[in-house]
């Protein structure tokens, strides 16, 4: 990540050397000549360490420690003074400051000294967010051998080296989550915060408290300031769950933060600036949510730059084997035992309908485990009740109704433009129409 570097130094000639000097290096240079506009600066580009002189027109770098501290805890700090002494270094130190250095100073000490604060800074930032990745358990969100899930993985890994929001889609319980933390793990923001938030389990003015941060007193219960989790997530990932979920005087906040990468903590007046990259996902329709008038189309349009649509358990079959032995394997070493699943068992997962797809999946097999003391486990330990006779038959699927699952996907995934989906089809545009007409989903796309 390209890191930002603020120098706030009233001297032009020292302020343009470091300036160029880091600049060369590949960093972004933000400056500043004075402790009020240091502070101006700082909240507008969020720098990752600043460079204080030690003596400023109006004031001291060390009555401008504190307040630069409260805005952002985790920005290192550096301060360069021609006069130093022991007792003014560890003041400055007490106040917030991580280095002390005395003019002139060099220019390669200066370039060592940076690099490790931003490392220590990364793992402060990390720390803050409580979510550092090797405490995530980023699971392989694409286990099995059906054509759906192979295409939704060359679809991820594409996504992945980009830095456009991603809408995921798909019914509870398919792995949206899992897949926003795989996506995150392959980024080139791996290495920085990955924050999630539920958007359906909190009420408007927690969303909003949470997502942006608030201010001492901005409302009632607001004893202290607060930062919100898009500060925590600076230069990093932010997963909004059950976007659908969103009020719709959200949403135009979230807008700003996608389109300037700007927002306001609730009770503050003034634009902080933040580096993230989102990801969404929905269960829900969000275009018919966007017609009824409950989800903006303007940040629909600008969430849905990649969209990635996971399939359901009940058209995938093929693939709940190798997805059961993976998780029957974890819930069994968590109990210290070793666990298989008979035959007559996977017939009968593969032939339920599984509405909570693989959640419900691994809470079926948890409970199978935890009640079974048996090495082997047999269709009767699952306390499974299989789905209608009628129903059962959709997993001997035809090729014809394969075709017509696999065009519809294509379709919405494409956002119901025939050209394109005849394009990732290999076929002729003439010849989709054909066999649209020929399964009867023009409706459904």
């Amino acid at each position: 990540m390209l890191k930002t570097i603020l120098i706030v130094e009233d001297e032009a000639a020292v302020r343009f050397g470091i300036r160029d000097f880091l600049e060369e290096k590949g960093f972004e240079v933000a400056q500043a000549t004075s402790c009020q506009e240091a502070q101006e600066v700082f909240r507008a580009t969020r720098p990752s360490v600043v460079i204080l002189d030690y003596a400023l027109p109006d004031g001291s770098a060390l009555t401008l420690l504190r307040p630069l501290k409260q805005i952002d805890p985790t920005a290192a700090m550096i301060i360069l003074t021609a006069h130093g002494s022991i007792d003014l270094a560890v003041r400055a130190i007490k106040e917030g400051a991580e280095q002390f250095l005395t003019k002139p100073v060099e220019l390669n000490a200066l370039l060592a000294i940076i690099r490790r604060l931003i490392d220590d800074q990364r793992n402060r930032r990390r720390q803050l967010t409580g979510q550092l990745r090797a405490s995530r358990d980023v699971v392989n969100p694409f286990l099995g051998n059906s054509v759906a899930i192979r295409e939704l993985e060359a679809q991820a890994a594409k996504a992945a080296t980009t830095d456009s929001p991603v809408l995921i889609q798909g019914e509870t319980g398919v792995g949206k989550g899992v897949l926003a933390a795989w996506l995150h793990s392959r980024s080139r923001r791996a290495e920085e915060p990955f924050v999630d938030l539920n958007c359906a389990a909190l009420s408007r003015e927690l969303l909003e408290s949470e997502l942006f941060g608030h201010e001492k007193g901005a409302f009632t219960g607001a004893v202290a300031t607060k930062t919100g989790l898009l500060e925590a997530a600076h230069g990093g990932t932010v997963f909004l769950d059950e976007i659908g979920d969103m009020a719709p005087d959200v949403q135009p906040r979230l807008l700003k933060v996608l389109e300037d990468q700007r927002f306001r903590r609730l009770g503050d007046v003034r634009d902080r600036r933040v580096n993230v990259r989102l990801l969404v996902a929905s269960h829900r329709d969000l275009e018919a949510l966007m017609s009824a008038g409950q989800f903006r189309s303007d940040l629909y349009y600008r969430i849905s730059t990649i969209p990635l649509a996971i399939p359901p358990l009940r058209v995938r079959a093929e693939d709940i084997p190798l997805i059961a032995g993976h998780l029957l394997t974890r819930c069994a070493a968590d109990l210290g035992r070793r666990v298989e699943l008979a035959p007559d068992a996977v017939r009968l997962l593969q032939s339920y309908a599984w509405p909570g797809n693989i959640r419900e999946l691994r809470n079926v097999l948890e409970r199978a485990v935890l009640l079974s003391d048996r090495p082997v486990l047999h269709r009767g330990d699952l306390r499974l009740t299989p789905r209608a006779p009628e129903a059962a038959t959709s997993t001997r699927v035809t090729l014809r109704e394969l075709e017509r699952r696999h065009i519809e996907q294509v379709l919405r995934e494409e956002g119901g433009q025939v050209e394109a989906a005849a394009r990732r089809l290999g076929i002729p545009r003439s010849s989709l129409y054909q066999k649209i007409k020929q399964h009867g989903i023009v409706s459904r796309v």
